[in-house]
């Protein structure tokens, strides 16, 4: 076969390998009890060569998981060795230094046999709606005290469950059922890669992704080093500052661009915090490589190679990363705002690129709802208990030429949930779920809108919430003339205001209500286009006080 038809017949393999890891994807969202999984996609799924390099990702799933499974299959390796990986082994962890960053994650990792030999791995990760301890929320001084760590061990041995393994969990944990069953969802989900896998190379007639592995890193590799070279080698920092818990965070980055690789380093930012807001190194590589890979390289697949050139560095126990023993249970909080200062940071040598500063951080609504002694449900109703996790966006920021993004998960890119599907889970009522007028930057782009959240237990029922929100405080910044986003409220019916991190109890008789942020705008607001500004007042985007003092509307 002559080069040209080699290349081809390479990259329709390549094509073929993407089209297995969505159906690995998909299968975890079909049959995943966690509403967080099946409903939002707040998951990760990819195919690996026998050295633990990723080849593929499936395009569902999230910056945060998806890079930091590529790190973490090596830990898997190195953990149990490829010479004790059998068929029918399935291995998981939710350590967070060697997964995702916190134990509600579980990272599996299958191997892939052909004909007896190792070719490879699958791995994947999503969300569990409970690990036990304090339960999901930022409140935990240790590690210890947030739930159930599991080393990198095997859960289905030669194709043999790990029994005792189960019971510790079951044991551990309060929604027992679902827990147990997303573990076997994520297990099952690489099991279906692998047969997809096994049937491409019947098609094509390896037995082995050796050269297709070597082809993908390769044309990979070069793909991103060439977009580099096009960059100047030069030097820049930022930072940005955001609420934290007691305490506000700074995030301090300095960028070096070269043409054979971008290096973060975070020197200068904030100490670690004594609550569960840090983040793991392994977290903050993913999604400072993220923010990196959109601006610099967006078009090259998402592999090793093509993360490879991004580094990253930060001191030992500043917040962006925390070594064990600390508490990191709502890490997202903080690693969901990195790519605001990386972006930042590269705004100011490649002006007219990134966008605005946004909400950047998922709203996470975790609720648990308990029965009232004494009082009766509603009628129709049961009694009972419930750990309700609903993911919600504010507003992203606006772009060099275009408004943000309303409601919309940037950079997780999680979806968000529907109130039925929040309603079915447990005894509560969403009694509004709206766009929240006025909380987009103005700008001559137009910052995306929040939204307004109106919750309540149902009768005979009361609630407590995890609170994990952030830009109360610190609103998203706009840029280039652009003005802040609307800053987020946590909030009762009644006005009552309430913290925006902790764990709080809602009073029977009152309604949570969440305000959440907007993005910031970019551009002088006096050269947003006049009809423009019609139009956010017609949909009431904006009001008419804001059309005329911040846009100069006659």
């Amino acid at each position: 076969m002559t080069e040209p038809l080699a290349n081809v017949h390479m990259q329709v393999m390549w094509n073929r390998l993407i089209s297995v890891v969505e159906e690995q994807a998909l299968a975890l969202l079909r049959t995943a009890f966690s509403t967080s999984v099946r409903e939002a996609g707040d998951l990760s799924a990819g195919v690996f060569d026998r050295e633990g390099r990723m080849l593929a990702q499936a395009v569902t799933g999230t910056p945060g998981h998806v890079n930091a499974m590529a790190a973490a299959v090596g830990n898997f390796i190195d953990a149990i060795g490829a010479d004790n990986m059998h068929e029918g082994d399935s291995c998981l962890t939710n350590d967070p230094w060697l997964g995702t960053g916190h134990l509600h994650d579980f990272t599996f990792v299958n191997p892939s046999f052909r004909g007896g030999e190792l070719v490879g791995y699958f791995a994947c990760t999503a969300h569990v709606v409970d690990i036990g301890g304090r339960g999901f929320g930022p409140d935990a001084e240790e590690v210890y005290e947030e739930g159930l760590r599991v080393p990198i061990m095997k859960f289905f041995e030669r194709g043999e469950v790990n029994r005792g393994l189960v019971n510790i969990i079951r044991s551990n944990v309060r929604e027992a059922d679902q827990v147990i069953g997303d573990l076997h969802s994520l297990s099952a989900c690489n099991d279906t890669g692998h047969r997809r896998l096994m049937e491409m190379m019947d098609e094509f007639g390896i037995d082995d992704l050796d050269a297709l592995s070597e082809f993908i890193i390769d044309n990979s590799r070069r793909a991103t080093l060439d977009r580099l070279a096009e960059l100047p080698a030069v030097s820049c920092d930022h930072s940005i500052t955001v609420d934290g818990y007691d305490a506000p965070v700074k995030m301090q980055v300095h960028l070096e661009l070269s043409p054979n690789g971008v290096h973060a380093d975070y020197t200068g930012t904030s100490g670690i915090s004594r609550l569960g807001i840090n983040v793991p190194l392994i977290y903050t590589t993913a999604y400072t490589c993220y923010a990196l890979k959109c601006a610099l390289a967006p078009s090259i697949p998402n592999n090793h190679a093509s993360l490879a050139p991004f580094t990253v560095s930060a001191p030992d126990n500043c917040i962006l990363n925390a070594v064990h023993p600390a508490p990191v249970a709502i890490r997202h909080v903080l690693g969901q705002f990195l790519p605001d200062a990386v972006l930042g940071a590269l705004h100011k040598v490649l002006p007219g690129r990134v966008p605005a500063e946004g909400a950047s951080a998922l709203w996470n609504v975790q609720l648990g709802v308990r029965p009232l002694a004494g009082a009766d449900p509603a009628p129709g109703e049961k009694s009972r208990s419930s750990q309700i996790l609903m993911f919600n966006s504010g507003g992203t920021g606006a772009r060099p030429a275009l408004d943000g993004l309303s409601a919309t998960a940037f950079p997780s890119g999680v979806h968000t949930m529907s109130a039925e599907v929040m309603e079915h889970v447990g005894p509560v009522t969403v009694w509004r779920k709206e766009l929240r007028e006025g909380s987009g930057g103005a700008g001559a782009q137009r910052g995306g809108l929040g939204q307004v959240i109106e919750i309540s237990a149902n009768a005979g029922h009361h609630m407590s919430l995890s609170a994990m929100f952030d830009r109360c405080e610190h609103p998203a910044r706009g840029r280039e003339g652009g003005l802040p986003g609307g800053a987020g409220r946590v909030r009762l019916d009644d006005g009552t205001v309430l913290r925006s991190k902790g764990q709080q109890w809602i009073p029977s008789e009152r309604h949570l209500v969440l305000d959440l942020p907007g993005g910031g705008g970019y551009g002088d607001p006096k050269q947003r286009p006049r009809e423009l500004v019609r139009s956010d007042l017609e949909r009431e985007y904006i009001d008419e006080e804001t059309a005329r003092s911040q846009y100069g509307l006659e």
